[in-house]
Parts: C-alpha cells; sequence; structure tokens
C-alpha cells in the first residue's frame, strides 16, 4: 500500500534518468529536445523569411536587428527555465516529490513579478537599445513596432519556457516537442496569413509570434498544473504531504542556477547588441546578409544549447541520486550525440549555404547574399567546438557549478566582443567580425573541459 503512490508517479508522467544504459537513455531523452528546438527556431526563421520574401530587405534587416534585444529576454524565460529545471531535477532524483511540487509553484510565482518588471523595463529601453546599435532610420520605425508587440507577448514567452523546464526536469521531453510542432507550423502559416493575405507587414510578422506563442504557453501550463496534481507523495512521507505554495530557501536555490544563467545569456545578449552596432556601421546589405546567417547559425547552436539543457537535467538527477558514475557515461553519450549531428550541418551549411540563405532574399541583394555565405563558411567548422562546450557547460550547470560554468561563458563572450571591433577596424571590413567567432569559442571550450575535468563527478566513485 505504501509502494503504489511511487509506481503511479513515474508511470506515463515522468522518466526517472538515474537508470537504463546512459547513452541510450540520454538520447532517447534528448532527441526529442533537438527536435523540439529546431521547430522553435522556426519561429524566428519565419519571421525573418516571411519578411525578407513578402516585405523586403529592409525589414528583414528590421527583424534581424530586433532580434538581439528578444535575445535580451529570451535570456530571463532561459534563466527562469534552468533555475526550475535543474533543482526540480535534482529534487525529483532524490526523491523528494513535496519539495519538488513547491520548487515548481516558487518558481511560477517569481517569474510573475519578473514578467511584469521585464515588460515595463522593455517598454521604456528599447528605443534607446536601437539608437545604441546605431539602427538605420530606414528600419527604425519597423524594428520598433516589432518589439512593442514581442514584448506584449513575454509573459507566453517566460511561462512557456518555464513548463518546459518542468516537463524536461521530470524526464519527458516528448511533451514540449509536440507543443513546438504544432505551434510553429502554426506560426508559418499564421505568417503567410497576416503578410501576404493581410498586408499587415512587419506587425502581421510579429502578430503570428504573439498569437501561436500565447496558445502554445496556455496549453502547456495547463497540462504541467495537471501533472503535478496527479503525482501524490508515497504514504511514508504522511509529514510533509502538504505541499507549500511559495518557499524562501527554494526560491534561493533556484536564483543560484538561474541568475548566472540569466547573466550568461543576457551578456551574450548585449554584446550581440554591442556587435550589432559594428555591422551597422557596415550598411544595410551588410546587416541583411548576418541577420539571414545568423537565424541558420543560432538553428544550430540553440539545439546543441538544448542539448546541454538535457544534460543539466540528465546530470542533476544523477547528482541528487549520488550516482556519479552515470554523470561521467552521460557526458560521453553527449558528446557523441552533438558530434554527431554537428557533422552534416557543417556540410550542410559549406556546401548549400547559398541556396539557404536564398531562402531569406532574393538573388538580386548580392551583397547581402555575399556577407551570409561568407559567415557560414567561417563560423560553420567550427561547431564541433563549441558543441563539446555545451556538453560540459551543461554538466556544471547540473552540478551548480556556476561560478566555473560563468567563467567559461564569459570569457568567451569577451573575447569575441572586444575581437569584432579590433578585427574589423583593422582589416576595415566585417570579416573580422566573423573571425572572433572561432577564436573566442575555442578558449571557452578549453576552460569549460578544465572545469568538467576537475569536477567532484570525476573523484567520486559510485
Amino acid at each position: 500500500m505504501n509502494k503504489e503512490p511511487t509506481k503511479d508517479l513515474t508511470k506515463d508522467l515522468t522518466k526517472d534518468l538515474t537508470k537504463g544504459n546512459p547513452q541510450k537513455v540520454l538520447w532517447a531523452f534528448c532527441l526529442p529536445m533537438f527536435g523540439s528546438i529546431i521547430f522553435q527556431q522556426l519561429y524566428n526563421i519565419a519571421d525573418s523569411l516571411v519578411a525578407g520574401k513578402f516585405i523586403g530587405e529592409n525589414a528583414l534587416a528590421a527583424v534581424g536587428n530586433s532580434y538581439n534585444i528578444t535575445l535580451i529576454f529570451i535570456a530571463f524565460a532561459f534563466g527562469c527555465n534552468m533555475g526550475c529545471s535543474v533543482i526540480v531535477s535534482q529534487l525529483f532524483g532524490a526523491k523528494d516529490y513535496a519539495r519538488m511540487k513547491t520548487a515548481v509553484y516558487t518558481t511560477l510565482i517569481a517569474s510573475a513579478v519578473l514578467c511584469v518588471t521585464l515588460m515595463l523595463a522593455g517598454f521604456l529601453s528599447c528605443d534607446v537599445l536601437l539608437r545604441l546599435m546605431k539602427t538605420q532610420e530606414a528600419i527604425l520605425a519597423d524594428s520598433a513596432l516589432y518589439l512593442d508587440i514581442y514584448i506584449l507577448g513575454l509573459p507566453f514567452l517566460l511561462f512557456y519556457n518555464i513548463a518546459t523546464g518542468i516537463f524536461s526536469a521530470l524526464g519527458d521531453s516528448k511533451t514540449p516537442f509536440l507543443f513546438l510542432a504544432f505551434s510553429s507550423t502554426t506560426n508559418i502559416m499564421v505568417d503567410i496569413l497576416f503578410v501576404v493575405t493581410l498586408q499587415m507587414g512587419i506587425a502581421g510578422v510579429a502578430w503570428a509570434t504573439f498569437l501561436c506563442q500565447g496558445i502554445s504557453c496556455i496549453f502547456s501550463v495547463l497540462l504541467v498544473l495537471k501533472r503535478l496534481a496527479k503525482i501524490e507523495l508515497p504514504a511514508t512521507n504522511a509529514k510533509v504531504t502538504k505541499t507549500t505554495v511559495f518557499s524562501w530557501d527554494l526560491l534561493q536555490k533556484i536564483l543560484t542556477i538561474a541568475i548566472p544563467s540569466v547573466l550568461q545569456q543576457s551578456f551574450i545578449s548585449i554584446g550581440n547588441i554591442l556587435v550589432q552596432g559594428c555591422i551597422n556601421s557596415f550598411g544595410v546589405s551588410t546587416a541583411a546578409g548576418y541577420s539571414a546567417a545568423i537565424k541558420l547559425n543560432n538553428l544550430v547552436i540553440t539545439s546543441f544549447t538544448t542539448i546541454g539543457n538535457g544534460m543539466s537535467n540528465f546530470s542533476a538527477q544523477n547528482i541528487g541520486a549520488k550516482t556519479y558514475a552515470r554523470v561521467k557515461e552521460g557526458f560521453r553519450a553527449g558528446l557523441k550525440l552533438v558530434w554527431t549531428l554537428c557533422i552534416p550541418l557543417c556540410l550542410l551549411y559549406l556546401c548549400l549555404g547559398k541556396y539557404l540563405l536564398l531562402l531569406f532574399m532574393d538573388q538580386s541583394s548580392v551583397k547581402a547574399l555575399q556577407t551570409g555565405q561568407q559567415f557560414l563558411w567561417i563560423v560553420s567548422p567550427f561547431y564541433l567546438v563549441i558543441a563539446a562546450k555545451l556538453i560540459s557547460d551543461g554538466v556544471l550547470r547540473g552540478a551548480g557549478a556556476m561560478k566555473q560554468f560563468m567563467a567559461a561563458t564569459f570569457t568567451d563572450l569577451i573575447l569575441r566582443v572586444a575581437l569584432a571591433f579590433v578585427l574589423s577596424a583593422a582589416m576595415r571590413s566585417a570579416t573580422g567580425i566573423w573571425l572572433s567567432w572561432p577564436i573566442g569559442w575555442c578558449l571557452g571550450t578549453v576552460l569549460s573541459l578544465l572545469f568538467y575535468k576537475k569536477g567532484y563527478w570525476n573523484r567520486t566513485g559510485d
């Protein structure tokens, strides 16, 4: 009688990542996450594709220009996702289900307060940031309009990311995949409806994302709450069956993971804003070419980052269960997975990059097309390097080793931003900006791997 609730807990609701062959478990968990992020990236790719093809080069540049500011908001959503996900994973691995549910409710409450703050800050500061990026007058109004609508949808962005983090923490990567497959496919169709049929211009692109992401958010949060309601505590834990709605102690633990993750992503976004200013100084065509190429690049990097997040969930559950040997096995399995995905993607961009860029622009945009191709040729061969960093970062974050995680990340970021200005000035072309990517990635990867090797999971027997 005492064991029955625990059986029901994991049946069809969760996946215990502390059992089974580590490689099979990790791959089965991460591959749907990889599929999910491909669909999630279709949101912004669809915006750029529709803007470039059906509105014009200026609209493509405006969406790309705005994207660097939206990344700041995405950074906060990512931090909430990781803070909740890592702590919930650790508590799930330790089978502390009462505090696990409290951690979820605490995250939802704290995130609501954060959301209001971000929306106010966004409406007040976006114009300043657009000017800081040296946004050309030709695309300033469209960039501002796109951002205003985007900010209205921040609650959907924030709570959707929290919901996917909870699903992942419970070992369920398939549910977010199904939500994203539906919503991103719908987003493309609504983009075309609003822009081509209803002639709404760049506002149509933004409202399409708002609508589709909103529907996904509402359904995913409702499903999370329904799933949590079905999770019951074993009778042996009868003294703690009453789950508290908010815990300052758990909020502190969540923030310990969330704040470094937010800072990481935020500083990357700020760095991108500074770099975008440098890119904009070379003209609208260079900005448009970069806008298309960076979408393709981010599709790959964000996909590997998501697998790194899966590595965090895997590591956190096993660290919570004190099965340290599985962390090391999982790391090796994670490397095999990302490198297996890296090779075809790298070859695709090197050989067929021009045709992928033509999805966003016409043959007549000669300079923009050349810019995008050059970026992909310089950056894509180094995907193998950055993929290794993102997997080791995942272990560091899952273990709560945030100082080491931050050190590797900020070294990469600071070097990339500094070199973008130095090399572009020395070479008097945007080529210097593109070269800063692989240099920063290489140094950041070396540091991250060194920190992983020194981790306590490598010194502790299991």
